[in-house]
Formats: structure tokens, sequence, C-alpha cells
């Protein structure tokens, strides 16, 4: 896929989803978050709108962040990790959110504003970049974190060297993302509308941790975290799509259609429409692939080298 219209289209959708209104307060996007590793006492010590349902994991929860850090959050969307790796690095530290879309930027300041229970967090501070050119100095940051994001970057070893550039030696890479355990079936892995909803242009395990350790990184771990993807259906009441586990006719590949279950609307369509919402296309690729038995959550780990 053409690099400039996959990255036209990402932000298009996300800003979209900056707009949209979701938050902790719609029960699905709450039971998206806490099945991908977020405590409730976690969401409710955020703005709700810093969480709008795409997540991948929780990487603050294995970053080890500490008093006084500075920590960098890679697409990082309405703030949500940015907000609690804020309260971990505390206020003589500081948090910093980087995302390419302005409308997500707009959102991620005004949440910041608005604080938690009314009182602005004042420790974080959001730039427009893409993640492959970060505008940060070299050996500035302590820990680089991100969530659901690199998979969507075009140029994946220039977004690895990028961390190992702007880490200080010993600073260390947290990151939740999607992998994929077998390579894709080709109609899968050429949708544009698969890409944006992070499976399309995840890389394998094995070539994720092979480019983590060619861009300088040590003591790289990718692992599997088992969580069920699946676990985007609980989406639907709020996207307005059809139930994403409603079976579709088998396919001519080896594809494993999800069981059928009652549904009350019409479904979504299976090729993506010009107004489809990202959680629409999730929902929709989850209705027709078991997208578990390609991708992973993957729990993402490395350290820059004193």
């Amino acid at each position: 896929m053409d690099a400039k219209a996959v990255e036209q289209a990402v932000q298009s959708k996300y800003a979209s989803l900056a707009k949209s209104g979701l938050s902790t307060g719609h029960a699905g996007v709450r039971a998206v978050a806490e099945a991908f590793g977020y405590t409730p006492e976690q969401l409710a010590s955020i703005p709700a709108e810093a969480n709008m349902g795409v997540s991948c994991g929780n990487p603050t929860a294995f970053a080890s962040l500490k008093p006084g850090e500075t920590v960098v959050d890679l697409g990082c969307g309405g703030g949500l990790d940015v907000f609690l790796a804020a309260a971990r690095v505390g206020p003589a530290g500081r948090a910093i959110g980087i995302d390419m879309t302005p409308e997500m930027l707009e959102l991620a300041r005004r949440n910041a504003a608005q604080g938690a229970g009314g009182r602005p967090i004042s420790n974080v501070e959001f730039h427009q970049a893409t993640i492959d050119h970060l505008p940060l100095p070299d050996d500035s940051v302590d820990c680089v974190i991100s969530n659901c994001v690199i998979n969507l970057a075009a140029d994946k070893p220039a977004v690895f060297r990028e961390i190992v550039r702007v880490l200080k030696p010993g600073g260390r890479l947290a990151a939740s993302d999607i992998a994929l355990k077998k390579l894709l079936p080709p109609e899968l892995a050429s949708d544009l509308g698969a890409y944006v909803g992070c499976i399309a242009g995840a890389i394998l395990v094995e070539d994720y941790r092979r480019g983590l350790i060619e861009a300088g990184f040590a003591a790289v771990e990718v692992v599997d975290t088992a969580a069920d993807l699946n676990a985007y259906a609980k989406l639907e009441n709020q996207s307005g799509c059809c139930d994403p586990r409603k079976a579709t006719p088998p396919d001519p590949t080896n594809l494993r259609p999800v069981p059928a279950v009652p549904q009350s609307r019409s479904c979504c369509c299976s090729q993506p429409t010009e107004n489809e919402s990202l959680h629409e296309r999730l929902a929709t690729l989850l209705r027709t692939y078991d997208v578990n038995q390609y991708a992973a959550s993957v729990r993402v780990f490395a350290v820059k080298p004193p």
C-alpha cells in the first residue's frame, strides 16, 4: 500500500475518532480498556475522554516509571497513557505526548486542562509530529511508551531508530502493540481499512524483535500477552455497527469465521466505506476473520545500552 495514502487514511479516521465523543463513560469503551489491562481505578483517575477504546495493552503497567523521569508516548491520542505516566513521574517529571493528528492533540490538551476532578494536569505537553521524526533532542528521555500505534507506521525501522536516538543511555522502551503470529491472507494484508484498524500494518513477532536489535536495542522482549483481540467486539453498541461475531460465508482461504450469534440490526458491509468509523471497521474485521489466528497483542520491552 502507498505510504502516503496509508498516513492520510490513518489521520482521517483518528481525527473522526477524536471528535466522536467516545469515552470511558461508554460501557463498551470502558470494557475494552479493562480487557487490555487498565484497572477501574486508573480509568477513574484520568479525564474520561482520554480513553476511546483503541488500546491493545497498558504500557504504563510495565514501564517501571519513577518520580522525576521524562517519558514520551508515541501516538498519544487523547492522552490516556500520558496522564497515567504523568501521575507516575510526579511534579518533578514530565510526560510528553506525540501525535500527528491535530484533532487528537486538541482533545489531549483539552483533557489536560480539564484534568480529573477539575484539577488541571500540569506536568504534560503535546507535540504534533510523526513518530519516525520526533521533535526531541538526542539522549533526552528516560522512557518511551506507545499503545497500539507503532504497527501503523509505514517505516518501522525509522521509528525504532528514532526511539534509540531520543532515549538516554540505559533508557527503555515499553510498548503495547499488535504483531503477527503468521502472515495474513493477501486480501486482509492489502485492505486499507485493516491497516487503519491496526492489523494489516503489523509485522511478524520475530521481525519486530529483529528490528529492535538492528536499531541498537538490547534486552529485547516481544511477548504475546494472549489477550483476546475479539475484546473490540465490546464496542459494537457504541459504533453503531453490527455484532462483530456475525459469521460470513466461508472464504476460499483457510480463514475460520467466528460462530454466529443472534443480532438485532442489519450488518455492516464486508468492504470499507468512506464514512465507516474506525470502530465499525474493527467490528467488520472481527466479524469476517478470526483475527486471533494471525495477530497478537504483544508487550514490547527493550533497553538502550549504557
